[in-house]
């Protein structure tokens, strides 16, 4: 009975997400693109509701990333135009400093084989060599300079959490890490797919992907949560207290 439940919770997830993207693919199709925007944020609090529904609470960490990612999500509404891009860009960098700190406790970088470091140093000083240059290059074109600041601060978090996620992932080699790195590339591309359509060449079409794109990684991360809190979810008043530490940040 407890593996059904699971299974139609999970089914139940999976077609939240499927029907969020239909409606936007839908809206899309009618020549709405304005009302995609509207119902673009409603990944989060779909998502939420769901998860309260098989669980009780929410780390810190993962809170204030759902709340920063959704006021971005919902910035269109709150700032006025002329500041719309920076207070977005603000909002979403704040969401990805605190996947930065649910991920970060799991990589005990001094334990980790000296070549797969070395191997993600170099990673990591070459991404920061092109995130320089490509702000120059920016600087040149855009006037706005706390635009391009926010742009190489909003590049430089996803750096990082994608350095910090993968090197989670060499060191553990579990499912959870692969499960979290593959959430962080969604939103990787997602955010590229942004920086296009913003400094590039509008298109709906890649609007729409990349709505999907950040969808899906809002799906990924919600697994990893739960799988996490599957895993740590007290059973008892003793079970509580040891493991309160540990889920505070999960």
């Amino acid at each position: 009975m407890k593996n059904s439940f699971k299974f139609t919770f999970n089914t139940v997830f999976l077609a939240a997400l499927i029907l969020l993207i239909a409606v936007n693919i839908f809206d899309v199709a009618t020549g709405d693109v304005s009302l995609m925007k509207t119902t673009m944020p409603l990944f989060i609090p779909v998502f939420l509701t769901l998860f309260f529904i098989k669980y009780s609470y929410l780390g810190i960490a993962f809170m204030s990333f759902l709340l920063f990612s959704f006021l971005g999500d919902i910035s269109f509404v709150l700032f006025p135009e002329e500041i719309l891009m920076e207070a977005s860009s603000v909002l979403h960098t704040l969401s990805f400093f605190y996947l930065i700190l649910m991920i970060a406790p799991n990589l005990e970088f001094f334990k980790v084989d000296k070549i797969i470091a070395a191997y993600l140093l170099f990673v990591f000083g070459i991404s920061l060599y092109f995130l320089f240059t490509i702000c120059s290059l920016l600087s040149e074109i855009i006037p706005n300079r706390t635009e391009v600041l926010l742009y190489g601060m909003k590049s430089f978090a996803l750096i990082v959490l994608t350095f910090v996620s993968f090197g989670v992932y060499l060191y553990t080699q579990t499912k959870q890490s692969i499960l979290f790195f593959i959430a962080v590339v969604f939103f990787g591309m997602s955010v590229m797919l942004n920086y296009v359509i913003v400094y590039y060449s509008y298109s709906w079409v890649l609007e729409l992907l990349q709505g999907i794109l950040y969808g899906v990684a809002l799906f990924v991360v919600f697994k990893y949560v739960m799988n996490n809190a599957a895993v740590k979810e007290p059973r008892s008043i003793e079970l509580k207290r040891n493991y309160f530490s540990d889920t505070i940040w999960s």
